[in-house]
């Protein structure tokens, strides 16, 4: 599916509940020259079998980078089948190069990114490399200025909220895609978000995950202090079962982060043997 005039999606229906709305890969640039594809999906042969299969729709370009937004397995798993087609180099984050090498048993194939890099390929178009931890520490986003595309992996979702790692440096990741301006959101995961609301996607990520922590420091100031009473006292009281464990994680990540801006104290944990 053609989304922008330099942006075809794969989308897949992954079926998975943790990030509600499938998933995709994006073919970046002209079909009719070059391209760029980012990500390469789970290990599922479908999955690789459904890039394989639209790269052929699209008439097999050139494909001039793989590049990778993080090494989590449903962005890497195909890498070593769809690689060995398409013949093209690698590119991802410096500190996963290592990982990927070792998993396609060849050095030279793997070509650390740099900071704010562009990569140019068809169509006169090239992707900004925007290092982005916070989901993980070696994630990548991916900014098109042609198209005003922001490609942000799993830093930004279509249809839920993101796992996250260290939530400071997903804030500040978050403040610096603000600073590139773009129109659509596509994620890795989860519709495509087009204009107007794409605009602001990541603004509104932004104000929701500080809004969360004004509730966890208003919890703690009503002297709550387990996770799990936090949690309780932040969510609605019809929480889903199933998403409480998720909940618990979002409010110890928040912790986490006002612990290391030294805003909150931790009190280690005692024991006892039972009697």
């Amino acid at each position: 599916m053609q989304i922008t005039p330099h942006v075809y999606n794969m989308h897949i229906d992954d079926g998975a509940t943790s990030h509600p709305g499938g998933s995709n890969n994006f073919f970046v640039g002209d079909p009719s020259e070059e391209m760029i594809l980012i990500d390469t999906g789970d290990y599922e042969r479908e999955w690789t079998r459904s890039i394989l299969d639209y790269y052929d729709e699209l008439g097999k370009p050139k494909i001039t980078a793989i590049v990778i937004t993080h090494g989590h397995g449903d962005h890497t798993g195909g890498l070593d089948r769809i690689q060995e087609v398409m013949q093209a180099p690698v590119r991802c984050h410096p500190k996963l190069v290592k990982h990927l090498q070792k998993l396609l048993d060849d050095e030279d194939a793997v070509v650390a990114l740099k900071s704010r890099e562009r990569i140019v390929t068809g169509g006169g178009v090239g992707l900004r490399a925007l290092f982005t931890p916070g989901h993980e520490v070696d994630h990548v986003c991916y900014y098109l200025r042609e198209d005003r595309v922001m490609f942000t992996g799993d830093t930004v979702l279509g249809a839920s909220s993101t796992s996250v790692g260290d939530l400071a440096a997903y804030m500040k990741s978050l403040e610096l895609l603000t600073k590139f301006k773009h129109d659509t959101i596509c994620p890795a995961h989860g519709p495509v978000v087009p204009a107007p609301r794409g605009a602001n996607l990541v603004r509104w990520q932004y104000e929701h995950r500080m809004g969360r922590e004004r509730q966890v420091v208003a919890a703690l100031e009503k002297g709550i202090s387990e996770v799990s009473k936090i949690t309780s006292d932040m969510y609605p009281k019809n929480l889903k079962k199933g998403l409480r464990p998720s909940a618990e994680r979002n409010v110890n990540t928040h912790l986490r982060k006002l612990i290391k801006e030294e805003s909150v104290e931790e009190t280690p944990a005692s024991f006892k043997l039972n009697n």
